[in-house]
């Protein structure tokens, strides 16, 4: 993880916008309501900017830490409040009106997001990679399942998948859960069978749903286009670069064993940390061989041999494709169908990591997120859009976890409030505070700790 400056700048880009979306929800919910609001602050600690406007004077506000946000509402329990404006104060206004402005903040993320993917959809149309099996590798679940390259995942448990993002998102279900999925599959042939994909033993199952881990662990990926040892990019003073190789350079062979493809390259240099290889390679007409020593990289545990250089890119044929245009309303029914599936994934995921069924290493810190806004930002717009959709998504269903100090929690004080009769105790709510705070060290604890893993391999 090689954090930079364009890593940090997307972060808090993506943090202060997305914080602002969910406080602008409680900011605009409360004001048709008829609450008052005191002050809208996007960060905590000291104000670098403030004005105040609107005939409530709200006290609208940009903090120095750009990690969250809040709307104070007038609130007679923080202090007294003018008789005149007592009807307008939190605790006074009917219960239903505070839940809907305590839903407001998550609910803004989640519309947020739906209205993101629905102009990306609208805009880059239904998209689609065939599910299409690739290499299956020998002793795994997939190979006892008989799975076989060049073959088409149609259905899983019956229900037709459009593409690939639909299968690992089925794999992640099922392997999270049972363990079994049946597939339903198409040869080269036309020939259509099914194949029963199973993990029975839990703690593999839980190792599947490690990050990046579901395929490698099934055994199988899909089908991608060969690419050749040809190189597509070249580390400036990396190993590659000093030892004189350049762009488009075909690598032919490497201690005079021929290389195939960038794969069987990567595989060659990986398996010779800090070694000197001899590299035969062809540069327009001409071959030469050049002398590289490789330089000794940790990754998860391992030493792996780097040079610093990637592989050109191979189109994907336009038959492994699926792409269809769509209008506006489409977009936004697509984007809400998309939302629902990825919030309900989220929820399973998360119970089942309370269970036990899920690696706790799926929590992510504020490294790992600042590595993804800065990789999803230098790769485009569309593709940050979609990190924005994620994360709003994410931040729209923490908060409505029955923690007490989150919006979720604090619903359900309300709740039990009104079905009482009368506000829960000074005592109970401090001890609620105390164990949401407790839950949420917990959590950021181990997000950190798996930050700190992945930093140091």
């Amino acid at each position: 993880m090689n954090l930079s400056w364009q890593h940090l700048l997307a972060f808090l880009f993506a943090v202060g916008l997305l914080v602002t979306v969910h406080e602008y929800g409680h900011y605009w919910v409360a004001r048709r309501l008829g609450f008052k609001v005191l002050r809208f602050s996007v960060g905590f600690g000291k104000a670098l900017w403030s004005r105040t406007g609107g005939a409530d004077r709200t006290e609208y506000v940009l903090a120095a830490i750009p990690l969250g946000g809040y709307v104070k509402l007038l609130d007679e329990r923080e202090g007294p409040v003018d008789p005149a404006e007592l009807h307008r104060a939190f605790t006074r206004r009917p219960h239903w009106q505070r839940i809907l402005v305590l839903l407001a903040g998550p609910a803004f993320n989640i519309i947020f997001a739906i209205l993101l993917l629905a102009v990306l959809f609208w805009v880059n149309g239904a998209n689609e990679m065939r599910p299409v099996v690739g290499t299956v590798l020998a002793d795994t679940p997939a190979a006892r399942a008989g799975l076989a390259n060049g073959e088409e995942i149609l259905a899983m448990d019956g229900k037709p998948v459009a593409g690939q993002s639909d299968v690992v998102i089925g794999l992640l279900d099922h392997m999270s859960g049972d363990g079994r999925t049946e597939l339903t599959l198409r040869g080269a042939d036309g020939t259509t069978r099914n194949a029963v994909l199973e993990v029975a033993d839990a703690a593999q199952r839980r190792k599947l749903t490690e990050p990046e881990n579901l395929l490698n662990g099934l055994g199988f990926g899909f089908w991608s286009p060969p690419v050749p040892p040809r190189l597509g990019a070249v580390e400036a003073d990396g190993p590659a670069a000093r030892a004189g190789l350049a762009l488009g350079d075909v690598v032919l062979s490497v201690n005079g064993t021929a290389v195939p493809d960038f794969v069987a390259l990567s595989q060659r240099i990986a398996a010779a940390p800090g070694e000197e290889l001899v590299l035969t390679i062809r540069r327009g007409a001409e071959e030469r061989s050049l002398r590289v020593t490789t330089a000794v990289k940790e990754e998860n545990g391992r030493r792996k041999g780097y040079l610093g250089i990637g592989s050109a890119r191979v189109p994907v044929p336009d038959s492994m494709r699926s792409h269809r245009e769509v209008g506006p309303f489409e977009a936004l029914a697509l984007g809400a169908n998309e939302s629902w599936r990825m919030t309900v994934l989220q929820a399973k995921v998360f119970g089942r990591m309370l269970m036990g069924q899920v690696s706790l290493k799926n929590l992510s810190g504020p490294l790992t997120i600042a590595e993804y806004a800065g990789d999803s930002a230098r790769s485009g717009v569309a593709t940050f859009a979609s990190f924005l959709v994620l994360i709003s998504l994410s931040l729209g269903f923490l908060n409505l976890l029955p923690v007490p100090i989150l919006d979720g929690g604090q619903i359900v004080y309300q709740v039990v409030e009104w079905i009482k009769g009368s506000p829960l105790s000074e005592r109970a709510q401090l001890l609620g505070q105390q164990v949401g705070i407790g839950l949420l060290v917990l959590m950021m604890g181990v997000a950190l700790f798996n930050d700190i893993s992945r930093q140091f391999g």
